[in-house]
């Protein structure tokens, strides 16, 4: 079996992953949903293996080897570049391919808000990117540096596990490091990156308190990083990074993070309603004086969710539920859709039932004005007989029922 061949599929299809495991055919993920491709033969054990050995190096080899699995990027000339994982399973080999566009898209063109482009040109501070396994964020991180390469004279070195978007110098100079094959970890490297006269320092994932604290001090220090967490909203990043510290430090930290967080967006990808693939749904958090205080005080946390949709008109900020009723109201998802993703659904149906009510009434109206001003004038002279109210009112009453 050709893989080069098999990831020309996947390409063409649209597909965002590509599993391959023993006893079973190629499985794509598309639009979110997994296809098995019935017109191949179950994978055998010689087949990953033999597969597994044309597509890692030496070095990935040994980390196979010694550690049953190896995170890793794979290049396909005039096809693309692929974010690969293969892994020991019931004593066989695993592989899954994630596809990177070759083109770096724009928030723009991504459908992303557009403060993103704003929130990319601060000059310091952290700036974190949230959202469950494929929802997005390296994509939109990508576009956020992208932005500041277009935009900003400053030297910025990325971090990564591994390297997923390539980004060639603009007017910015990009240094991008591999863990595994140019750097030991993400915490040491970090480290090391404060010496190397960086402005944007890109870190590929906060995994631990060491990481999360150095990139916090970078932050400190002038510098602007941003990075990204499996958290789900920006509630859940601030709790879970205050989480990972012991209770004597967690005030601390949390005076530190009110300092120097800049913004969290939360990502989740939505099918859209003409199947063509699917279209994000982005919370934005922005930090203000008041959500400083909700970071700063464990018991205003809670109420960072309110003040999100209360600053969208000032700040850009924008709640899950906001942006899947733009979606909806936009033509782009369908009601059901929309509503398995938001975060209060019986808000959201009631929201949605209210426009529609409204919608409803309004188009009552426009028909009662047109067929006012369709009826036949009353064809009587001026000297005709008056009809009497009572006669009227018999009439109407016919009319009716």
């Amino acid at each position: 079996m050709n893989i080069h061949e098999l990831l020309k599929l996947m390409v063409e299809r649209g597909a965002s992953d590509l599993h391959l495991k023993v006893g079973n055919p190629p499985v794509l993920r598309i639009n979110g949903a997994l296809h098995i491709l019935k017109d191949f033969s179950q994978l055998s054990r010689e087949v990953t293996v033999t597969i597994a050995s044309q597509i890692l190096n030496k070095k990935q080899k040994a980390i196979f080897n010694e550690e049953c699995e190896v995170d890793f990027a794979y290049s396909v000339s005039g096809l693309g570049r692929f974010r690969c994982n293969a892994f020991l399973q019931r004593g066989s080999v695993g592989i899954v391919f994630r596809s990177i566009p070759m083109v770096i898209k724009s928030v723009d063109e991504l459908g992303l808000p557009l403060v993103l482009n704003k929130i990319a040109l601060e000059p310091r501070g952290l700036i974190l990117v949230t959202g469950i396994t494929g929802s997005g964020k390296s994509t939109t991180l990508a576009a956020m540096i992208q932005h500041i390469n277009q935009n900003r004279d400053v030297h910025i070195i990325t971090i990564e596990d591994p390297i997923e978007y390539i980004h060639h110098d603009q007017r910015a100079l990009i240094n991008q490091r591999e863990i595994g094959a140019d750097a030991k970890g993400f915490s040491t490297s970090l480290r090391s990156a404060l010496r190397q006269d960086p402005d944007v320092i890109l870190v590929g994932e906060m995994r631990d308190k060491e990481t999360i604290e150095t990139a916090i001090t970078a932050a400190e220090t002038g510098h602007l990083v941003m990075s990204t967490l499996h958290t789900s909203d920006a509630m859940g990043t601030i709790n879970r990074i205050i989480s990972m510290f012991p209770a004597y430090q967690q005030g601390q930290i949390r005076l530190e993070l009110a300092e120097v967080l800049k913004a969290s967006l939360s990502m989740r990808l939505v099918r859209r309603k003409d199947g063509k693939g699917r279209v994000p749904a982005v919370e934005v958090l922005v930090v203000t004086d008041i959500i400083r205080q909700c970071i700063l005080e464990a018991g205003k946390t809670l109420r960072i969710p309110e003040y999100i949709e209360a600053g969208r008109s000032q700040y850009g900020m924008q709640s899950f539920d906001q942006a899947l009723f733009d979606l909806f109201q936009r033509g782009l998802i369908v009601y059901e859709e929309a509503l398995l993703h938001c975060t209060r659904p019986a808000d959201f149906a009631l929201k949605v039932k209210g426009i529609q009510s409204t919608e409803e009434s309004i188009d009552s109206m426009k028909a009662d004005k047109d067929s006012q001003e369709e009826a036949p004038q009353d064809p009587k002279g001026p000297g005709e007989k008056a009809v009497s109210d009572s006669e009227e009112s018999s009439d109407s009453m016919f009319t009716k029922y």
